[in-house]
């Protein structure tokens, strides 16, 4: 069963922890998270599920950056959620899709005890601009049947920045220094964008 926005609000504080938290976000059965004012852009040509891939940081700047075809770009929510014995699942907003931005929050089904900020993946169908601090998703609650032990995967666990694929570590791949130096000029690409 999924959450109405009544019972959210019952939970807050105990099974339930948003922060930064706006009550006129609720929706019937949802609450609208917003995007963080940085974005990781993958350097690499090829990008490798079993190594480190090279990324860089750009920032939205307060009058919008545009959003590229052909380029994965990742964000995060500003908003840090918490969530105890409740599974959290992430929704683009239909709002976003009908701008041609395909949004797909970390997977979009949360494990029970998540806790951090949410790594966004968005691309995009034509060239579209985008604000820090709009909102692009909703988080949802859903009942849990059974026990289950509390997620205490440090993968992403208790993230509070953007976080690219770390799949390689499940691959064996030894990621102690991932950010090699790498110049492709996508500080050109960058700047004809905004």
């Amino acid at each position: 069963m999924i959450l109405s926005s009544q019972e959210l609000l019952s939970r807050m504080g105990e099974d339930i922890l948003i922060e930064p938290f706006d009550p006129s976000r609720l929706n019937a059965n949802s609450y609208n998270l917003s995007l963080h004012d940085e974005l990781l852009v993958y350097e690499e040509v090829v990008l490798d599920a079993a190594s480190p891939n090279r990324y860089r940081r750009i920032e939205i700047p307060a009058e919008g950056l545009t959003l590229q075809p052909g380029v994965l770009y990742l964000g995060r929510t500003i908003e840090h959620t918490e969530t105890n014995g409740l599974v959290p699942v992430l929704h683009s907003r239909s709002s976003l899709g009908r701008l041609g931005v395909i949004l797909n929050p970390g997977g979009s089904l949360g494990q029970a005890g998540y806790c951090g900020t949410w790594t966004l993946e968005l691309h995009c169908i034509q060239p579209v601009r985008i604000y820090p601090g709009m909102q692009v998703c909703q988080i949802s609650y859903h009942e849990l049947i059974g026990k289950c032990k509390p997620c205490d995967e440090d993968k992403y666990q208790n993230s509070t920045d953007i976080q690219p694929s770390l799949l390689h570590r499940e691959l064996g791949y030894d990621d102690r220094d991932t950010q090699l130096e790498l110049q492709l000029n996508f500080d050109e690409a960058i700047q004809a964008a905004r």
